[in-house]
């Protein structure tokens, strides 16, 4: 494991995103062989990225919810030395995910690295696909940040809190958002938001904020899309480089190598 950073240090995050397992070691999504496409981005990350801090899996790790897919995320995501947090998505289980990180502090919501504090959120539904802010979320926020008056500020979760110009996936993004950003924009050392959910690359400001999304490690959906659409994009990761006087450094990698057919007469996902 990497030693813990100083508040000098710049740190290493990669974010892996909506990897959608089965219970099923050879499952497909889409047509594609979502452990298979884990598999190869985790060897992407251990080749591209020699000391990382933190990995985030920012939910969707399964698609069908069972302990299987989460015991196959851990072992497939093990190759990468680093300490690990885990949220879910619309797609995932809370009671199997727990069991599976049992022994652990993979679904510990903060994490101090350096200069930084990551706070991940439960953006999920129980049983729908679009995400809320709820009371015991916002108040889990607002401790941690007022816990760390002093510290640069990522916040992660699943689903998109800003329209992305995607008709069908802005109707199953975080319906009141609003809730969010009342207790965000009262404290000027938030640096970013990181979510998932949407399956392509991300990258704006809002305000002083840096506002990412970023690739499914499978199957990808294509931006600006009215209905439902799978892009031929490969696989990729996003990693974050977080300076110590609050600059955000990221950029995105894809496996170039995979070779798949996604299965486009399937409508939805």
């Amino acid at each position: 494991m990497p030693t813990q950073p100083t508040a000098s240090d710049s740190v290493l995050v990669i974010q892996l995103s909506d990897s959608h397992l089965f219970a099923e070691g050879d499952g497909r999504l889409l047509g594609m062989d979502t452990a298979d496409s884990l598999t190869q981005v985790v060897r992407l990350v251990v080749e591209e990225q020699p000391r990382i801090d933190l990995v985030l899996a920012t939910g969707d790790l399964s698609q069908d919810g069972s302990l299987e897919s989460y015991q196959r995320f851990r072992s497939i995501s093990a190759p990468i030395d680093a300490p690990s947090r885990w949220f879910p998505g619309n797609h995932d289980e809370t009671a199997p995910m727990r069991e599976a990180a049992a022994g652990s502090d993979l679904l510990d919501p903060v994490v101090d690295l350096g200069a930084w504090r990551v706070i991940l959120l439960d953006s999920t539904i129980p049983g729908a696909v679009p995400g809320q802010v709820t009371d015991e979320q916002v108040a889990l926020l607002e401790s941690a940040i007022q816990a760390a008056p002093d510290k640069h500020l990522l916040i992660s979760f699943h689903h998109h809190p800003v329209p992305i110009d995607s008709q069908w996936m802005d109707r199953i993004g975080i319906y009141n958002p609003e809730k969010l950003f009342a207790v965000l924009d009262r404290y000027p050392n938030v640096r970013c938001l990181l979510w998932g959910h949407v399956h392509q690359e991300i990258d704006r400001m809002r305000g002083d904020v840096r506002l990412l999304a970023s690739p499914s490690t499978c199957v990808q959906f294509t931006p600006g899309s009215e209905d439902f659409c799978v892009d031929s994009l490969a696989p990729g990761y996003r990693w974050l480089r977080l300076q110590p006087d609050g600059e955000v450094q990221t950029g995105v990698s894809r496996v170039t190598d995979i070779e798949f057919e996604v299965d486009y007469s399937i409508k939805g996902y």
